[in-house]
């Protein structure tokens, strides 16, 4: 579910305010978000919260004491901060979405992905949702916070803090165990924002702390991609830059040298010899190496019970399996099965 475009759950105990306020850009807007979602009966949880999340197969039930919920959130379609609190048990699927979704415990117990991880959240401890796939959560009797970044707010701040480039997945690893400091400054990220809420979403520092909070969230999932070499930053290298990034960002595609060329308004004989002179490498060799990368991304978030090298070697352009397998193991030191059994 995106922020900017929450429904309006059907049931009538749900209040929701969505308005229009002019941003720090003078040409941009922003939605505010404000909504609550109250009630006492397993029905009216999975319809209303459900649908707000596109849920699929959701279904409620009391665990002994008289069941109720609580679902509020409150911020702007760039971040929002939610809490979700039920007396009684939960699970259903939710589906591929473009926000970033953080969430912890503060009682009660969950696991977020029961059909592929399967690993229990620890009370007062972050998780990213696996929200680039459909997930399967449980939940009871608990009281959750989450939090809300849209995918524009974090890519951006990704690009300038990290240089990836524009890409549609920065392959983060919901999984990876995070560093102490980094969850302390997330937790103070979080409590700037909720304090600035007081002022409404229209302030210029509330915008600030936004993209504060996307550095924030990037320091507990750090990109996974290659990042842009440092050299093409240099301002006399605007050329070679924007043919760098338009391999990053096209990486998937098809490409040849041609393509690279005219991304960078430049000749192909020009393009060769920038990328030569400055990356020591052809374009095409550069092109391999980022394909090579994402395949070593790929491989390390897999499920070696139902990945193969070969599918994941072909989805990036890798026909024979032998010599593919030999120049990964030239770059990373492992052949690529190693990887994937890791």
């Amino acid at each position: 579910m995106s922020t900017a475009t929450i429904a309006r759950p059907r049931a009538s105990r749900a209040a929701e305010e969505v308005e229009r306020h002019e941003a720090a850009a003078p040409t941009a807007t922003r939605h505010a978000v404000r909504l609550e979602a109250i009630g006492t009966s397993p029905d009216g949880v999975v319809e209303e919260v459900g649908g707000l999340y596109d849920g699929r197969g959701w279904a409620a039930h009391s665990t002994g004491r008289p069941f109720s919920y609580r679902y509020t959130a409150v911020g702007d379609d760039a971040v929002t901060l939610r809490r979700s609190r039920i007396t009684g048990a939960i699970r259903g699927a939710i589906p591929h979405t473009d926000d970033y979704i953080v969430q912890w415990l503060t009682e009660g117990v969950g696991v977020p992905d029961v059909r592929h991880d399967r690993v229990p959240l620890t009370t007062g401890v972050p998780m990213l949702f696996p929200t680039d796939r459909e997930f399967v959560f449980e939940y009871q009797d608990y009281d959750q916070r989450i939090v809300h970044l849209s995918r524009s707010l974090v890519h951006d701040v990704a690009e300038e803090r990290y240089r990836t480039g524009p890409v549609d997945d920065l392959a983060l690893d919901h999984l990876r165990t995070l560093d102490p400091a980094a969850v302390a400054r997330w937790r103070g990220q979080v409590t700037l924002l909720a304090r600035e809420l007081r002022n409404g979403v229209g302030t210029l520092l509330w915008q600030t702390l936004t993209r504060d909070a996307a550095a924030a969230f990037l320091a507990l999932y750090p990109p996974a991609l290659p990042e842009i070499p440092e050299v093409v930053l240099l301002p006399r290298l605007s050329r070679l830059r924007a043919a760098v990034e338009f391999v990053h960002e096209h990486v998937h595609e098809p490409l040849t040298v041609g393509d690279i060329a005219r991304a960078a308004d430049l000749s192909v004989r020009s393009v060769q010899e920038t990328f030569q002179r400055h990356l020591d490498c052809s374009p095409m060799t550069y092109l391999l190496r980022v394909r090579l990368a994402r395949v070593r991304i790929e491989l390390l978030r897999a499920d070696p019970g139902t990945t193969t090298v070969q599918d994941v070697a072909r989805r990036w352009g890798f026909a024979h399996l032998g010599r593919f397998s030999g120049t990964y193991a030239q770059a990373y030191g492992e052949y690529p099965r190693q990887t994937l059994r890791r």
